[in-house]
């Protein structure tokens, strides 16, 4: 399975780790994913798709 948000796309980074003598090392920063319910489906989003969906829920909750 792919480290990917199904919610917004977002995808890891690619990019070089700097050693104290400037060596690079190739290195990946990875996508902070959970395992969540949104809307009664599991899904793999980002903490940042999680917050705005919670944020979303709370917003229609108190509005109802």
């Amino acid at each position: 399975m792919a480290r990917l948000c199904s919610v917004c796309g977002k995808a890891g980074l690619t990019g070089h780790s700097r050693s104290h003598s400037n060596i690079a090392t190739k290195r990946k920063r990875q996508v902070n994913l959970q395992t969540v319910r949104i809307g009664g489906l599991r899904v793999r989003a980002c903490t940042n798709c999680v917050r705005t969906e919670m944020k979303k829920f709370r917003d229609a909750a108190s509005a109802a």
